[in-house]
């Protein structure tokens, strides 16, 4: 399975015009489309349509979007070179637009290379506790992920006791093995957990950017996730994914700002206010 399919997203007859359906698979625990599922769709169309490699793609998230909704995703390229691409994709449901992704795509030969940040020294993922499930049996996209505590707390351990800033996990996707730009941005959309560990107290957070920076792809059915929590303040957070393959290779960054929210101020099962606080 590749991620055009675990996203469950469809071409139409017009090569610049894709659809997601919105099903409860793809969308959080609260039941609205999971940010690094929107970009991962918005990424694999970008690519798709170009034929190249996404270099970076940024996605403002400017709404919300539920089951049974079908949000459509229309691709427009701004400038064509010789290597690189500059496109945009608006994702929108009927005429309410959801996410505008923008992004360069290409490939270019250089004898130059090289990566300078490290990972963090943990065990490796068969060493690591798994995550437990906050509502045991709920249908969202964390049923379709696997992921472990290589540095983190879990649910029942957090005591209001401010963390480090800095956490790390274990994650892989079961059905999807390939590493592409659209599964690390899936998997780059943990932000919000870095806030609920750095805070101590059991949240997370609404986004309202991420970005993926693309290095390497390499093969690896683990990869780790190395959060670090910048600041919170105001209200709002923000904070960066590193994400390494099990052999220490560093595939992307991601870069985000959240709402803060605390889960007693906005219960499970209980979508984002979508006036007041939703970002317009």
């Amino acid at each position: 399975m590749d991620a055009r399919e675990f996203l469950g997203l469809q071409p139409t007859h017009n090569p610049h015009r894709w659809f997601l359906p919105v099903v409860p698979g793809i969308c959080t625990g609260h039941g609205f489309l999971f940010g690094g599922c929107g970009l991962g769709a918005a990424i694999e169309a970008l690519e798709r349509t170009t034929g190249r490699p996404v270099v970076w793609a940024t996605a403002q998230y400017l709404s919300y979007a539920q089951p049974p909704s079908v949000l459509d995703i229309d691709v427009t390229i701004a400038v064509e070179g010789h290597h690189i691409t500059q496109a945009r994709a608006v994702g929108h449901v009927a005429d309410r637009e959801i996410l505008t992704v923008n992004a360069a795509l290409g490939h270019r030969d250089i004898d130059a290379s090289g990566a300078w940040a490290s990972p963090p020294d943990v065990p490796g993922p068969d060493e690591c506790p798994g995550r437990s499930l906050r509502l045991p049996g709920e249908d969202s996209i964390m049923t379709r992920l696997e992921v472990r505590l290589a540095d983190a707390r879990d649910w029942s351990e957090l005591d209001g006791a401010p963390g480090t800033g800095r956490s790390a996990l274990w994650a892989r996707i079961p059905d999807l093995l390939e590493v592409s730009a659209a599964t690390l941005a899936i998997l780059g959309d943990y932000v919000p957990f870095g806030l609920s560990q750095a805070l101590g107290r059991v949240g997370g957070g609404n986004s309202l950017d991420n970005t993926l920076r693309v290095a390497r792809l390499v093969p690896t059915e683990w990869v780790l996730l190395d959060i670090r929590i910048h600041a919170v303040a105001n209200g709002f957070g923000n904070g960066a994914v590193l994400l390494w393959s099990e052999t220490g290779e560093l595939l992307a960054t991601a870069s985000q700002s959240t709402i803060v929210r605390t889960f007693d101020e906005f219960p499970v099962g209980t979508p984002p206010p979508a006036a007041a606080d939703a970002p317009t």
